[in-house]
């Protein structure tokens, strides 16, 4: 993910994702974990919401379809590492 090009979005606004995007992914565990850190990261990064909604949808059974939006997910993250929002103490 080091050398991968920085995207513009979270998500690719024509692709559909659906139970069934082409084979199983081969770890769904990784899926998984790699899930609930992006759902973290919406704490303070609201931009990712609706997109990690969309992929925590596939946690069952998650196919490379969805492995791959992830990966759009993470190159979005790239672009802007340090954008996010600031909770302070009053």
């Amino acid at each position: 993910m080091i050398d991968c090009r920085p995207i513009d979005s979270p998500m690719d606004p024509n692709q559909k994702l659906a139970s069934s995007e082409g084979d199983l992914f081969s770890d769904p565990e990784r899926y998984r974990r790699l899930v609930g850190k992006l759902i973290y990261l919406t704490i303070t990064r609201p931009d990712l919401s609706f997109a990690v909604g969309v992929v925590s949808q596939f946690m069952q059974a998650p196919c490379l379809g969805h492995w791959n939006a992830i990966i759009r997910i993470l190159r979005y993250l790239k672009k802007a590492p340090r954008q996010g929002l600031l909770y302070e103490d009053k």
